[in-house]
């Protein structure tokens, strides 16, 4: 985790050492998504590879006369809110903050760019509060991956996080849609599509990724597990992405898929400069970017 933007110690040096902090909050790839079906709690068991991106957040940390988080592109309470407050009921001592958050991830895009908001934050008390593991779990599923953004497989409903191999070279091209699609509405379909696979099967993918990407890999490499199960279901929901993940194919994408609940599309490439030229072909919404972190 990273270091507190101030010394740790009383309040008082905290204050004095505090001054204006840029922290960037990467967005989320889903390079794979595979689940199984509808738990007891209303939850899906899910095995995924978690990739940060370039693509991220700006956030800007300042002292203020009171705690006040703004995001001028989200209306009303946000996850980044709920992560500051959760930290003073933590006891977090550090001064109070204004936290503005300029958005450059696509909101409801399937991209995770309200929890690599949250997870920036509660990186700000880094070694200051205990359990800001458990914190990031109880904020949400995506939270706690993106506490140390890196290329994960993630288990569980999302709170199991196991750190790989940092990945061989790859682009990635994204095409998000002009507007997002609901997580739970995403899911709710594929239940009625009967989506899910057995916890054998989950268990056995899982061993699988861990030995593709175990020599640190480019998921080119691996492109055969890299499936969506949450697609069918995004596809129903939203018919017009599968244009767009033709379109990806045509210009030229090792792999084309949805990225988490959708409805971004992505294409992989095998460098920058292959990205580059068909994201010029594809037409200015598209977004080329490279794994990254904050």
């Amino acid at each position: 985790m990273t270091s507190p933007p101030w010394p740790q110690g009383s309040t008082s040096n905290k204050q004095q050492a505090t001054r204006n902090l840029i922290l960037s909050a990467p967005a989320k790839l889903n390079l794979c998504l595979f689940i199984g079906p509808s738990r007891d709690d209303g939850l899906h068991e899910i095995r995924s590879l978690f990739e940060p991106l370039s693509l991220a957040d700006r956030i800007e940390v300042s002292e203020a006369a009171a705690d006040a988080v703004v995001c001028p592109q989200v209306g009303g309470d946000n996850l980044a809110a709920r992560a500051l407050a959760a930290l003073r009921e933590r006891g977090w001592d550090g001064p109070p903050l204004r936290i503005e958050i300029s958005k450059r991830i696509p909101i409801a895009a399937g991209l995770g760019g309200g929890s690599a908001d949250a997870a920036a934050v509660l990186r700000i008390a880094a070694g200051q509060v205990d359990g800001i593991e458990d914190l990031a779990a109880e904020l949400g599923a995506d939270v706690l991956s993106q506490l140390r953004p890196s290329l994960s497989l993630v288990s569980g409903s999302g709170e199991r996080v196991e750190p790989l191999p940092a990945p061989g070279e790859h682009a990635i091209v994204l095409v998000p849609a002009p507007q997002g699609l609901s997580t739970p509405a995403v899911y709710a379909e594929a239940d009625r599509l009967g989506l899910g696979r057995e916890p054998a099967e989950l268990e056995a993918l899982s061993q699988r990724l861990r030995e593709a990407t175990a020599a640190g890999a480019s998921p080119l490499d691996y492109s055969h597990l890299l499936v969506n199960d949450l697609e069918p279901a995004a596809l129903g929901l939203r018919p017009t992405i599968g244009p767009t993940l033709d379109s990806l194919r045509s210009a030229g994408a090792a792999r084309a898929l949805t990225t988490g609940s959708g409805p971004t599309a992505f294409g992989l490439f095998a460098d920058l400069a292959s990205a580059e030229a068909a994201a010029s072909e594809l037409g200015a919404e598209a977004i080329v970017c490279t794994p990254g972190g904050p």
